[in-house]
This record gives structure tokens, C-alpha cells and sequence, in this order.
């Protein structure tokens, strides 16, 4: 195969183009008021003051509503990691080269990656998708499955990213995925060398910041190279002017494992599973399926600040807060899984600690006088 894929039609791709091929699934809101007010409830009665385990009650509030439960169980958790390659590599936006993507592919399936032991560690199924990687794994093995849409994108910087129909595949392999994978819970990583030069761009797209604000050093990028990638991402940027939509910006800055993350969105919301966002890149494809599906949003649960630029406008713009704040920019899902046993801490406290009546415990206020 080649190492991206080559320029193609230089047609503009429009949200209608790529809704013609896919049906999009509904999604029922996660916030219910009457059930919220039953979980804080809940919270409040066990042996301990009012809100004194801080976020972690809004997380096991949050859990219980996307769960539907007032002692939710995370079941079974899947962490989905999303590989792909991106034709805007050529233009030298990345400090490593190309054939990094099935390296590390091979590193994951191998259990050498961060992500591996980290999976590893917390007892979490890890599921590799070859969404668009430029080199054949000769379909799927364990650990493995093959989604590919096409061969990489094509270089943005020349035309779109993706064609239509390579963009609705994609997103409709993540939604097969999701009905394929058992549990509740479903953690989202990826890796692909230049896709934070796809977030960057969707970021600023999505969001309406400008391109500098959004870019980051990616994979250590500094100085000159650095400077390089901005202008890159500003040419582009420019080029695609017209792709004002959350699709038409998908298709025309990329890239597949970023599309495929946006079916798994929407479809794990669809099916009320507890959904671990990880760094900027995982990010974006929120700010993809939340612009598609409002609802979304309330399934999310996102796991750390990344130390790229973009990610905190990114999150900003969501409305969203995340749970750590450790300077991680590694993606492949890492900060999802460290993050993972605050969402077990949490769920396990809103079902197991007693209330005060069950543990003959005074409240405040009703201690003799």
C-alpha cells in the first residue's frame, strides 16, 4: 500500500453528501432531573458531610444517570483504540515518520504500549482498529480488528481528507463496533502520526478559534518545525474555508480513526454506555458527534487536561471539566485508563457506603444535647 493515500477529487465534501450514506442512531438525554435529585439524595445520606468527596459524588451522579441505576455496576469495560494514517503527513507536521502508526499498532497488539500495561494494570479489554493505516495486517487477529475505510487519508493540504463515502464508513464501522463489544463502559484511544494536525484544524473549525490557538507541539515539535506545522495548518485551514459543518470539516481535515471515534460516540450514547473520553484527539471527535447529537455530551466522561494547546479550548467550549490534570499528551487512551478507577471509586461509593440510618450513624443536627 502506499504510504498515504494519493490526491484524489478536490470536490468540496458537504454534510449531505456523507448523510446520504449513513443513518445517524437516536439518542435519549442522560440528564433526568427527577432521577438527578434521587441520586444527590442518595449521596447526601451517606455517613459522611454534604458534598465532602467533592467531584467524585458528580461523577457517581453522573454514572447513575447514564446508567440508569441508582447502584450502577461498570461492567466489562472496552478500551477502543483507533489507528489511522493521514496524508497531511507528507507536508511534515510530525516529528516522527509515517510507518510509526503500524509500528505502534504492532506495539499494542504486542502489550509493549502505555496503554497495553495500563489496560493490563486495571483489568480493561484492549481492542486495537485499523480504521485507515497504510500497511495490510492481513485482516483481523486477537486484539485486532480491521475497519479500514481506505488506505489513510488523503493529503488535506490538497483536497479533502476523505470522500464521502470513506467518511460515512468509517463512522458506521465505530457504530458496528459498539454493537460488537460487550459492557457499559467503553474507553476511547487512537493513534495515528499528524492526526493532532486533524484535532487542531476540527477544534478550530468547530469551536471558532483561530488556528495558532489551537496548535500544539503534537509529537515535540518545537521552533522551526513548529513554526512549519502552524503554516501548514493555516494554508489548509484557509483551503477548506467552505466546510463549515461538523461532517464537511470531518471529511475535509480527517481522519478515519477520528470518524470511526465518532460512530463509537454515537453509538455507545445510543446504548447508555458510560463513555471515557481521553486527550485532544478523542476530543475532537466529541466535538464532532456532540455537534451532530447534543445528547452525547452527557455519556461523556473526560479523563484528563492534555498538555496540547487545543485541548482545553476544546474542552472549554464543551462545558466540560475534566478529572486529572498531569500534563499527559501521549493519547492512545492513557489518560482514559488512568483515570479509570476514579469512575470504579465512584460508582462503588454510591453503592456500597451505608446511609446513616442503615449504619446507626447521627446526622448533623441530631446529636443530643
Amino acid at each position: 500500500m502506499p504510504a498515504y493515500a494519493p490526491a484524489r477529487d478536490n470536490r468540496a465534501v458537504t454534510e449531505s453528501d456523507i448523510l446520504s450514506l449513513l443513518r445517524l442512531p437516536a439518542i435519549a438525554d442522560a440528564e433526568d432531573s427527577a432521577q438527578a435529585l434521587r441520586l444527590q439524595q442518595l449521596l447526601d445520606d451517606k455517613t459522611k458531610p454534604p458534598g465532602s468527596l467533592g467531584r467524585i459524588e458528580q461523577l457517581a451522579q453522573q454514572l447513575g444517570l447514564i446508567l440508569a441505576s441508582e447502584a450502577p455496576v461498570l461492567q466489562a469495560p472496552q478500551m477502543l483504540v483507533c489507528a489511522a494514517d493521514h496524508g497531511l503527513a507528507a507536508q511534515g507536521v510530525s516529528a516522527f515518520p509515517q510507518e510509526v502508526t503500524r509500528q505502534m499498532v504492532e506495539n499494542f497488539l504486542a502489550g509493549g504500549a502505555a496503554v497495553s500495561v495500563l489496560a493490563r494494570q486495571h483489568g480493561i479489554a484492549l481492542t486495537v482498529v485499523d480504521c485507515g493505516v497504510a500497511h495490510d495486517f492481513g485482516g483481523d487477529r486477537p486484539g485486532l480488528r480491521v475497519r479500514k475505510a481506505a488506505p489513510g487519508t488523503a493529503d488535506a493540504s490538497l483536497g479533502p481528507a476523505m470522500r464521502a463515502a470513506e467518511c460515512a464508513q468509517a463512522i458506521a464501522h465505530g457504530m458496528d463496533l459498539v454493537r460488537e463489544l460487550p459492557g457499559n463502559a467503553l474507553l476511547l484511544g487512537e493513534m495515528g502520526i499528524a492526526n493532532t494536525s486533524a484535532a487542531t484544524l476540527l477544534t478550530a473549525r468547530l469551536t471558532g478559534h483561530e488556528v495558532a490557538a489551537c496548535t500544539g507541539s503534537g509529537t515535540g515539535l518545537v521552533g522551526p518545525a513548529l513554526a512549519h506545522k502552524l503554516r501548514v495548518l493555516q494554508s489548509v485551514y484557509l483551503r477548506h474555508a467552505d466546510a463549515r459543518t461538523p461532517l464537511a470539516a470531518l471529511a475535509a481535515f480527517g481522519g478515519l480513526e477520528i470518524a470511526t471515534l465518532v460512530g463509537v460516540l454515537l453509538q455507545g450514547a445510543r446504548e447508555r454506555r458510560v463513555l471515557v473520553v481521553d486527550g485532544f484527539i478523542t476530543t475532537a471527535a466529541v466535538l464532532v458527534a456532540q455537534a451532530l447529537a447534543p445528547a452525547v455530551r452527557g455519556y461523556c466522561v473526560f479523563s484528563h487536561l492534555s498538555g496540547e494547546r487545543g485541548h482545553a479550548i476544546a474542552l472549554a467550549h464543551l462545558g466540560v471539566r475534566p478529572l486529572l490534570d498531569l500534563g499527559l499528551r501521549l493519547g492512545e487512551g492513557s489518560g482514559a485508563a488512568l483515570a479509570w478507577p476514579l469512575l470504579q471509586s465512584a460508582s462503588l461509593l454510591l453503592r456500597e457506603m451505608a446511609s446513616f440510618a442503615g449504619a446507626g450513624v447521627s446526622k448533623r443536627g441530631e446529636l443530643a444535647v
